[in-house]
Order: structure tokens, then sequence, then C-alpha cells
């Protein structure tokens, strides 16, 4: 179990006004400033639960990550894991975490995977039987079992987050943190490791925090979801709640015979989507008062209305931090 309260963090930093003048005077009077990552954060996840922390850059999910799995010390708060406080580092908490970012690489890079995963055997302590028997499933589940014998640097970039999966997993980590681990990946590598991750879920059950910016990662592995915005939650409930939070509103999509200005546009309360199109939210009661309206205003060739996109709602509630 993961429990966090108050929970912040705090970096300090130095400004310097512009050009030379600012850097001579930089050198003896330095002013400091001070931003907050992490704002009391409160947080608790069970056993076997798959979370997905979304936000937009900056936001403090991957400063969260590495205070989690032990990198970055809080500024105060505190964070129990499975009963370890995750900045102490014990070997004990080390053998239960795993971390996986999306833009670094554990394994190395001349060498074939295999060869790594030798190493991080004697670093874990597996026996042998475990650790083939851990080879064989994560190879054959992940379709990687042919390519785990050539250098690292020859394979795909797909091919390559696979290895670094199995490199993370190799130890059966009862915390796994995944941070952004579909970046930069093709749809189908996005998938395969997407059916991996449900398939390990449900076999192994750890905990898992996933940020990513690809919200069909989000929508596909968590049920759960935690939206955080400068550095602080602005949401946290069941993935399926979010649709109905925004239940009272139609987004409206309009397609006219010509193009319109945008200040006419925007006197609708719309957003030019493309050249002749735009779309608009509205409450459900004044749905027939403004298509009305728009049949009037505009000559329309096309109406289209449907209810708000789990995308458009939770990027709504990221820029007013709604609660």
């Amino acid at each position: 179990m993961i429990e966090v309260n108050g929970l912040g963090k705090d970096f300090s930093y130095t400004t310097k006004e512009p050009g030379l003048k600012g850097s001579l005077k930089a050198l003896f009077f330095r002013e400091k400033k001070t931003k907050s990552a992490l704002k009391d954060i409160n947080l608790k996840i069970h056993e076997g639960e798959m979370i997905g922390l979304i936000g937009a850059n900056g936001a403090g999910k991957t400063t969260l990550v590495k205070i989690l799995a032990g990198i970055v010390h809080p500024s105060h708060g505190t964070a129990s894991i499975m009963g370890h406080t995750p900045w102490e580092r014990s070997d004990d908490y080390r053998r239960q975490m795993a971390l996986i970012m999306g833009q670094k690489a554990q394994v190395w890079w001349d060498l074939p995977a295999l060869d790594s995963f030798l190493l991080l055997k004697e670093i874990y302590q597996l026996s042998e039987e475990i650790y083939q028997q851990n080879i064989k499933y994560l190879s054959e589940t992940l379709m990687i079992s042919e390519q785990l014998k050539i250098p690292v640097r020859k394979l795909s970039l797909g091919e390559r987050m696979k290895v670094e999966l199995m490199a993370a997993l190799l130890h059966n980590p009862k915390v796994i943190f995944l941070d952004e681990p579909t970046i930069g990946l093709d749809i189908s590598a996005q998938k395969a490791v997407r059916e991996f991750l449900k398939d390990y879920q449900k076999r192994f059950k750890p905990i898992i925090i996933l940020t990513s910016h690809y919200m069909e990662d989000i929508k596909e592995l968590c049920k759960r979801i935690v939206i955080i915005k400068d550095g602080q939650f602005v949401y946290d409930g069941e993935l399926s709640q979010v649709q109905k939070m925004m239940g009272d509103e139609k987004v409206l999509t309009i397609t006219t015979e010509q193009d319109f200005k945008d200040e006419k546009i925007q006197a609708f309360g719309g957003k030019r989507k493309s050249e002749n199109v735009f779309t608009l939210s509205i409450p459900r009661e004044k749905l027939g008062e403004m298509t009305a309206k728009f049949f009037s205003e505009f000559a329309v060739l096309d109406l289209n209305i449907q209810d708000p996109s789990i995308e458009d709602i939770i990027e709504s509630m990221m820029k007013s931090g709604s609660k």
C-alpha cells in the first residue's frame, strides 16, 4: 500500500537580469527564488491498483514519481510504501520497486539484453529457476524472444522499450512507476506495451502509477485517475465518473458554407477547428435555442451534437483547476 500525507517539494534557483550588466551583477548579488513543484499532496493507493497520473508539462508528475521512487527528497510531508520511506532507499524497498522512464535506458547499449539481465539477476539475487521462469514469461508475452541476443543499439525503439520493461520487471516488483512508457512509440508498439501491462497487472497485481500524455494509455489501463495542476491534485477518482461531471453540456461541431471571422465565432462562445468548421460547448437546456440561432446566423452545411470527450473534460479540468 502507498500512503502519502502532506507531501511537498520546493526548488530554489537563482535569477539574473539579461545582458552583460545582468551577468556582472549576478557575480556579486544573486537573487534566489523558490518554486513549489508539489504542494501538500495526499494520496492512498491499495495493493493491485493501477492509477493514471495526468497533468501538463511541469505540473509535478515526474517530481512525485521520483520522490516515491526514492530518487528525490521531499521538502516536507511523509510517504509510506509497504512500510518503507522511499527516500531512505533501503535495499528491501529497492528490491520491491521498479521505475521505468520512457527516455531513460537501464540496459547496456552495446550488449545483448540477455547480458544485462544476467547482471540484474545477480543484483537482485534471483535464483536460476525464478530467473529462467521470468525470462520465459516476459519475452514470450512481449514477443521479443528472438531479439534478446542482439545488441540493444541495433533494436528498434519499440523493441528497446520492451527490453526496458523486461529489465524493470525481472525481479517481480510489487510497486511499479511508469513514467511515459510509450513515448515516441508507433501505434502498434504502443498497443503491444498496453496489452502486456494489462496482462502483467492481472497476473501479478502490483501497485502501478502510470504517467502519460497519451489518453489511450490511461483509458485502456486505468480505472482511477489523478489530475495534477501546478503541484496540486484537482481530481482523484474513477475515470468513468469524469464524463458525468459535465453531463449537462453538449459539444456542437458546425460546418458552414463559408469561412467566418473569429470575432463572430467567438461571440457564440465557439472555437475554430478548421477553415469553416468550429465547435462549442453549450448547456443541454439551451440546445434547441442555440441550434435555431446558428441556422439563422450561419449558412450551416452540417451540425453534429455529441457528449464532451474524456480528453476535452480533462483538458478543461487541468486549465481551470476545478475539483
